[in-house]
């Protein structure tokens, strides 16, 4: 029981509620747009509803200390624009021309572009756990996407879902910079009221349509208000998501917070199956084994390097409570 609780209070335990709750927010959104909600309206009233709810808790956190918003807000403006806004946008864009498979699998690209930006700007190729690690995941993420049939294959959604990748790779970045300063309540706030606002001009201006209703959705057997799926698309995939999902990530580093992230593509599809009925098939199955392997390579590799850098220099161990610290991620 002990072991349980030190595992979910512990990095990889967050990541892994992360992913599970940021998991919940396709079966969610689509009980949504079955019944005529627009995928801009959807987001614009997730990010805002999200941001309504952390605003009070962040201002008391700040209390005190308002010279740390203008000590990071350009940190908060990239989170916002880039990590929350620009990533949703793009991967909506990219759904309106790939089927959602690729475009999902586009995005997630993001933690084989870390692992690159890290061999490119470290000099060291990555360790052989990490590239097997990497190569075992989108093997997985391929089977649990089950690309099988005809594919629409777009040029241009293809560079939106690029752009998607890019925006996560930003968000990976951002969230696992080691800063004192900034609570990640505070950050996924400001980046969640940065975010709202975008969506609403994206919608302002006519990129993206806003449609909303108030018809019963469905979730499993049970047809539910409005308000159920609305109320678990902002509180459990985004409030919940977003701050687990810093935390996560300042815990565990930028490399292993995204591969671990990976696993959200696996809680969707069960989420889809216990709220929408979409039963998962053998090779989906498959496929999140192969990812939860690529995980545990990666983090494997990243504690042997935890080991390997106190065996070098006995005083490192007093600094390598983070994976950041083994792995340097740059400053936005």
């Amino acid at each position: 029981m002990a072991d349980a609780k030190g595992f979910l209070a512990s990095g990889l335990g967050i990541a892994i509620i992360s992913s599970a709750v940021f998991g919940t927010s396709g079966s969610f959104a689509k009980s949504m747009l079955e019944t005529g909600w627009s995928p801009g309206a959807a987001v614009a009233v997730r990010l805002s509803g999200a941001a309504l709810i952390l605003l009070i808790p962040a201002v008391v956190v700040l209390r005190g200390r308002w010279h740390q918003l203008k000590d990071n807000w350009l940190t908060i403006l990239l989170f916002g624009l880039i990590g929350v806004a620009g990533c949703q946008l793009f991967y909506f864009n990219a759904v309106a021309r790939l089927s959602v498979g690729v475009a999902l699998l586009l995005e997630y690209l993001a933690p084989v572009m870390i692992v690159l930006w890290l061999w490119i700007s470290s000099r060291r190729r990555p360790r052989a756990l990490t590239a097997a690690g990497a190569l075992l995941s989108l093997a997985g993420l391929v089977l649990v996407l089950d690309l099988t049939g005809s594919v629409k294959v777009d040029f241009i959604g293809v560079l939106w879902g690029m752009a998607a990748a890019v925006c996560l790779v930003i968000y990976f970045f951002i969230t696992a910079k080691e800063n004192d300063t900034l609570p990640p309540l505070v950050l996924a706030s400001g980046g969640l009221v940065v975010g709202a606002v975008v969506m609403w001009l994206v919608g302002a201006v006519g990129l993206l349509p806003m449609t909303f209703s108030t018809a019963n959705t469905s979730l499993g057997p049970w047809k539910t208000p409005w308000w159920v799926s609305v109320g678990g698309l902002v509180i459990l995939a985004t409030v919940l998501a977003y701050v687990s999902g810093i935390m996560a990530a300042r815990s565990l580093g930028s490399k292993v917070a995204s591969f671990v992230s990976l696993t959200e593509v696996l809680f969707a599809v069960l989420w889809a199956w216990l709220l929408l009925g979409e039963l998962p098939g053998s090779i989906q199955l498959l496929g999140g084994l192969l990812i939860v392997g690529g995980v545990v390579l990666v983090r494997v590799d990243e504690l042997r390097g935890d080991k390997r850098a106190v065996r070098i220099d006995p005083m490192a161990e007093r600094v390598l409570d983070h994976a950041n610290d083994v792995e340097p991620v740059p400053g936005p």
